[in-house]
């Protein structure tokens, strides 16, 4: 038979070859090689040009944050200092009348009744402010 150097007959099948013909691949990286060694010292010399000067807007401040806690009996407490109950609606007006309106973060003990909590939301949303958050502590593992 000529052409069969293998020795395979011409009714039988040959195995599929098991390894990738990685020469190609290696041509490849080479070249890509040999061009970023030659791009490389380009990318480094920059042209100089004098910049325009512009002045821009100041980023926006940060908003602060009111802690206001209540206790397990109801007692409120503004950035830590006691407050009474009916002083809570001013000073929310007035917090709200501020640019950036603040975050107001409540700390709440977990005997609070439910009641307590809800009047302080809705006086929140009354008065305008619309970041509000509940502080908590993780749980202990």
């Amino acid at each position: 038979m000529i052409g069969s150097g293998n020795g395979a007959r011409l009714g039988s099948h040959t195995a599929p070859m098991a390894e990738i013909n990685t020469t190609p691949l290696v041509d490849v990286m080479l070249v890509l090689l040999v061009i970023f060694i030659i791009t490389a010292p380009l990318l480094t010399h920059a042209v100089k040009i004098e910049l325009p000067q512009a002045s821009s807007q100041p980023l926006p401040e940060t908003p602060e944050v009111i802690s206001l806690s209540i206790d397990g009996a109801g007692n409120m407490y503004w950035n830590n200092s006691k407050m009474a109950q009916a002083e809570l609606k001013a000073k929310l007006g007035q917090i709200a009348a501020k640019k950036p309106k603040p975050e107001l973060n409540i700390r709440a003990d977990k005997a609070t009744r439910y009641q307590i909590l809800a009047e302080v939301m809705a006086d929140a949303q009354n008065a305008g402010i619309t970041k509000l958050g509940f502080v908590s502590e993780p749980v202990a593992r």
